[in-house]
């Protein structure tokens, strides 16, 4: 069974290590429920079909298979119903983790969250100074409900 620790947060500032080092990301639902989401994503080169159930204290079961980069593409336009998720992906090493950056563009413009997977929800781990605010159990941030409800259309953003 695959299980899926992230945790996530805001970025008080963005790192200098994000210097061209990104790769474009763009994925669509084709099941977007509270219980379940069905996703393709097309990564850079690589494309994937993932399956996810509820989140349940950060953690939730996640399964994700690598598909042809051609049937990925053909299942975002003939499966997913646009808005589409956009945003460019920076990996970053900090103390024996691997952080990922995600910088949003298209209807989530300015948003940039980073995360970190764990091996259990209360696992020990150093934030990195350019880490701001938590906000792993904030629904508005979760990438399916960006679907719904875009960062570009909240009242009230987080700084």
């Amino acid at each position: 069974m695959a299980i899926e620790t992230e945790k996530k947060f805001l970025l008080a500032y963005r790192p200098t290590a994000l210097m061209n080092c990104g790769t474009l990301i763009r994925q669509g639902y084709m099941v977007n429920e509270k219980n379940r989401v069905v996703r393709v994503r097309l990564s850079g080169d690589a494309a994937f079909l993932t399956i996810k159930g509820p989140t349940r204290n950060g953690a939730r079961k996640e399964y994700e298979y690598p598909v042809p980069w051609q049937d990925a593409r053909e299942m975002l336009a003939l499966f997913c119903q646009p808005p589409f998720i956009e945003k460019t992906r920076y990996p970053i090493e900090f103390h024996g983790f691997e952080w990922v950056i995600d910088e949003f563009s298209g209807e989530n413009q300015g948003l940039v969250v980073a995360e970190i997977e764990l091996e259990s929800i209360d696992q020990p781990f150093e934030k990195p100074d350019w880490i701001s605010k938590e906000v792993t159990h904030d629904p508005r941030y979760f990438n399916s409900n960006l679907i719904e409800t875009p960062y570009s259309t909240w009242l009230l953003k987080d700084p």
